[in-house]
């Protein structure tokens, strides 16, 4: 890793934000030989946590990033959808095992804090990447590259610009991406509990008039909290002290894990949806949040920026026309998000709304993946990799277990 700051530097890709999503795309370009620029300044403080699937799993082993994660993640090997909305019309409770499709769990939970630690150790160590870590103040797009300046003076040429510089992505307007935004009536709180129950591997979401709220197992007796509340409840929530918060907990979930206690530093963001025109234009490609926000339902934000990072270094290393490698990359990205955003759009709508037929609609159609056994397993297949489209090769699965012994094959 370069530590000298330069007046000027000329790369194949700049990657433009240092959260994990970022971190992957700086690492992969490194690792498929092409010159990179990260530009980003060190992570601040996460507290959140994330549920990676087996394709991201399988990326991170591959890049010997999962082994020092392993101790920190708890596997999710069963998912239950329980309806709490006390509407006549309700849906039965749906459990979806990993176990039916051949996983040994859909997904590994673990604290955001380690991932960037890990991902950026491995950065740190390439010599092909030469992180920088002022903030970019200014981003000029064009047909034939893209000029950006740091904060501290620094200005770099790249042949193509990574953005996963968030929602508010400065690279994304450089580049005269329009966007689609859109608000939920909610806010969600999110906080780690400790509890008396152990979890046993099963994650539970509660379907509730307000939104989704879902307890998401972490090692031990511990279980990370996501709370989909309106502005108001989430601002009772948040004046509650932590005896009170834990107590509400018990009380929505039924004391499903026994007795609570809060864990963990708590957060509260309203929610909010962001999908992109095109997913690149003027050598500027969107990773992450620059090119999709969705509610954190089905644990599908940080997947679909990992894939993001995945599908643009394998366009950008397979092809010589730049252009081609960029196109192709819009094309394979936006049926993958515009599917995933839009299920996850009408599932939360469906739970706020008072109409009879839009609960009708969902609570039939939990029915039937509970009752129909075929449908269950492709519903499980489709949430954790995209069946309809093209999956990048670092997510593949091998024909043989990994050597940890997790079989991720689908």
């Amino acid at each position: 890793m370069a530590k000298t700051r330069t007046a000027s530097l000329s790369c194949e890709l700049a990657v433009v934000g240092g959260g994990p999503a970022g971190l992957a795309t700086a690492l992969l370009a490194a690792r498929s030989g092409l010159k990179t620029v990260l530009a980003a300044p060190k992570a601040r403080p996460d507290h959140r946590t994330f549920a990676l699937m087996a394709g991201a799993v399988r990326m991170l082993q591959r890049l010997g990033a999962w082994e020092p994660l392993l101790p920190q993640s708890a596997p999710l090997r069963r998912l239950r959808i329980i309806d709490d909305t006390g509407r006549l019309l309700r849906a039965p409770t749906v459990e979806f095992d990993a176990g039916e499709i051949g996983l040994d769990a859909f997904a590994w939970n673990f604290p955001a804090a380690p991932l960037s630690e890990v991902l950026g150790e491995l950065v740190s160590k390439e010599a092909n990447v030469t992180w920088l870590g002022g903030v970019m103040s200014s981003c000029v797009a064009g047909p034939e590259g893209c000029d950006l300046v740091l904060d501290d003076g620094t200005a770099i040429h790249a042949n193509v610009v990574a953005a996963a510089d968030g929602r508010g992505s400065l690279c994304r307007e450089a580049a005269g991406i329009p966007v689609e935004t859109w608000r939920y009536p909610q806010t969600a709180i999110v906080t780690t509990i400790a509890h008396d129950r152990d979890h046993m591997d099963v994650s539970t979401e509660f379907h509730r008039r307000t939104g989704p709220f879902t307890l998401v197992p972490l090692p031990g007796k511990l279980s990370s909290v996501v709370m989909a509340e309106t502005p108001e409840g989430a601002q009772r929530l948040c004046e509650l002290d932590d005896a009170g918060l834990a107590r509400e907990i018990e009380r929505r979930s039924h004391r499903l894990l026994g007795a609570v206690s809060i864990a963990g530093p708590r957060g509260a963001f309203p929610l909010t949806g962001l999908l992109p025109k095109v997913f690149s234009k003027n050598r500027v490609a969107l990773i992450g949040e620059a090119g999709h926000v969705v509610p954190p339902i089905g644990a599908q934000g940080l997947n679909l920026g990992l894939r993001d990072a995945a599908m643009l270094v394998e366009c950008l290393s397979q092809s010589g026309d730049t252009d081609a490698a960029l196109a192709l990359y819009d094309r394979r990205r936006r049926g993958d998000v515009v599917s995933r955003a839009t299920a996850i759009d009408v599932l939360n709508r469906s739970l706020l709304s008072d109409l009879v037929p839009a609960q009708a609609v969902r609570a039939l159609g939990l029915y039937a993946i509970a009752r129909i056994e075929p449908l269950r397993r492709r519903i499980m297949s489709e949430g954790v990799a995209p069946g309809g489209g093209y999956t990048p090769a670092i997510m593949q699965p091998d024909p043989e277990p990994d050597e940890d012994g997790l079989s991720l094959a689908v």
